[in-house]
């Protein structure tokens, strides 16, 4: 159920903050005091409504959802902590920076700016508040650039380290294949015989038969990479598992495979592209593997700058938040630490 949890809380933008409550009854009151800040149960809830009605369609159980809300108030207590790093340094955003923001968001999402505006107003919050929580973000990200980002270096001997334990024994020719893939499971850990895994299989590549997008059939089907449409990505052909090999060699672009049974279950591949293997030079890699380290420092420096401001500030969590804060905490709920 974590799973879900996660997905459903990365889910929320920033117009959740302004989302209407829905669902149980509570008594608004304090959920956490950071410093001279607090952080208000209806704030929590606010982001919490959305993803609880779909953990509960989920059936996650109740510890799930208390552990959700817990960690919907840790995100609040990260955010006062930034807000108030941000007051102390006396950060600002210009209105030519606010309206350039607010017009990528708008691009981003298909919308008009008065589509956006009438967006914002639907979810409860005018204009000008959206304008505030805009320029809050840009101070925010100002604050993280200046004080994590000048931190962080990735040396060259890390970006040729890393390529050469990633493409150190890539081949040097061949080909490489681009699949789909629909697996139904039976056996152990289903309720399904072979026979009645292989007829959904059968099934499947029969509606991909009558005209019907695999990927789409692979979304509605495959216990593997549903959520991709089945896709396997890029695979050199020597490195294919032997059940795959011989089948795969077969086929064409556009081509499925027949109903493969192995032992973990029945499995249709779809050859999506064939094309010779290019083996990646460190020039190509460079970029991508230096942004990839930059990134994973970034989150380091990210944690310890966010430590360092809860060993500043004095945090407590009220009530049921505080009875929760141990899942996220090694500390006692009314410490300083998260």
């Amino acid at each position: 159920m974590r799973s879900i949890r996660h997905a459903a809380l990365a889910s929320l933008g920033l117009l959740a903050l302004a989302a209407p409550i829905h669902g149980e009854e509570f008594v608004d009151g304090i959920a956490a005091q950071v410093g001279a800040d607090i952080v208000l149960a209806s704030e929590v809830e606010r982001f919490a409504a959305p993803v609880q009605a779909k953990m509960n369609a989920a059936g996650a159980p109740r510890s799930e959802i208390v552990k959700m809300r817990a960690e919907i108030l840790e995100r609040m207590i990260e955010r006062r902590l930034i807000e108030q790093a941000v007051r102390r340094i006396e950060i600002d955003a210009t209105e030519v920076e606010i309206d350039t923001a607010i017009a990528a968001i708008a691009n981003e999402t298909g919308l008009t700016m008065d589509q956006l505006r009438r967006t914002v107003e639907a979810k409860g919050m005018t204009y000008e508040a959206y304008r505030d929580q805009i320029r809050g973000e840009i101070q925010r990200q100002k604050l993280i650039s200046g004080a994590i980002r000048s931190r962080v270096r990735v040396e060259d001997k890390e970006v040729l380290a890393l390529y050469e334990k990633r493409y150190a024994g890539q081949p040097e020719g061949g080909q490489e294949v681009r699949l789909r893939h629909i697996l139904v499971p039976f056996g152990d850990g289903t309720d399904a015989t072979e026979t009645e895994a292989c007829a959904v299989a059968e099934g499947a590549r029969a509606q991909v038969n009558a005209g019907e997008d695999f990927a789409a059939v692979a979304r509605d089907t495959s216990a593997v990479n549903a959520q991709f449409g089945g896709d396997v990505g890029w695979v050199h052909s020597a490195a294919l598992a032997a059940w795959m090999a011989e089948p795969v060699s077969a086929l064409q672009a556009g081509q499925m495979s027949p109903v493969l049974r192995t032992p973990f279950g029945c499995n249709v591949l779809y050859l999506v592209q064939r094309r010779e293997f290019e083996p990646k030079t460190f020039e190509d890699a460079e970029p991508e593997l230096r942004h990839e380290i930059f990134e994973e420092r970034m989150a380091e420096e990210y944690t310890a700058f966010l430590e360092q401001l809860r060993e500043q500030t004095y945090i407590e969590r009220k009530g049921i938040y505080a009875d929760a804060a141990p899942s996220f905490s090694s500390s006692p709920p009314s410490a300083a630490g998260q």
